[in-house]
């Protein structure tokens, strides 16, 4: 959309919202209420304009811009740009993807963990997940020895390699940091700081809970936010 197509939209709007005052003078606060308001209608629409998108099939275009779905859609470009800056991060060293250098940053924060301490510490699944430590232990970042207990456990810790070369690679991880939250003010970041852990505070008691395991669970739980 051009920049004077949007200024005539909020002046439209600024309008819209003086008759409904019938007059009344209005403030900046106020028209940020109205404004949050309207742009989406009752289902959670809002509209956008997205480079990606054609003008194909306007029903698939509606679904896409549902406020939940389009919310979710931007997720998933985020993780994709953040994988790419990562990846650029970690060029020139032994860990090859972000799974690597978040399992041995976790590691560097306690004394030892079991294996599936640490896959679940980082979300993974339990093959891709056992591939990272492997690549860990093998690259001498990390060691690992039996339980003393529990033979078919194995605990790991980060070796003094591994602790060296983390700190290395914090110096490009800040610029990585720096990269993903862009042009934001300082208020803005603590205010995507406290939605996103709200967030993570949701998924994680789920994630723990084992409670989305099939899609009837997605269903069930989904409709019942």
């Amino acid at each position: 959309m051009k920049s004077y197509q949007l200024i005539h939209k909020l002046v439209d709007l600024v309008h819209q919202m003086e008759e409904e005052n019938h007059g009344r003078e209005i403030s900046l606060g106020d028209f940020t209420g109205f404004l949050l308001n309207t742009v989406g209608d009752n289902s959670g629409s809002s509209v956008n304009a997205e480079s990606r998108f054609g003008d194909n099939d306007s029903h698939a275009l509606e679904i896409a811009y549902q406020l939940d779905n389009n919310i979710a859609r931007l997720f998933v470009l985020m993780s994709r740009y953040a994988k790419s800056y990562i990846k650029k991060a970690l060029d020139g060293t032994p860990l090859q993807t972000a799974e690597d250098f978040t399992a041995l940053a976790t590691l560097l924060t306690h004394t030892h963990l079991s294996k599936s301490e640490l896959i679940a510490h980082n979300l993974q699944e339990k093959t891709s997940g056992t591939e990272v430590i492997r690549r860990l232990v093998a690259s001498g970042l990390v060691r690992q020895w039996d339980d003393v207990k529990d033979k078919r456990s194995k605990h790991i810790a980060i070796t003094n390699e591994g602790k060296e070369l983390l700190y290395q690679v914090f110096v490009d991880m800040n610029h990585v940091g720096k990269m993903i939250t862009g042009k934001l003010t300082i208020a803005e970041k603590f205010t995507l700081q406290y939605l996103l852990q709200k967030l993570e505070n949701f998924h994680l008691e789920h994630y723990e809970k084992k409670t989305i395991m099939t899609k009837a669970d997605l269903r069930e739980f989904a409709v019942s936010i």
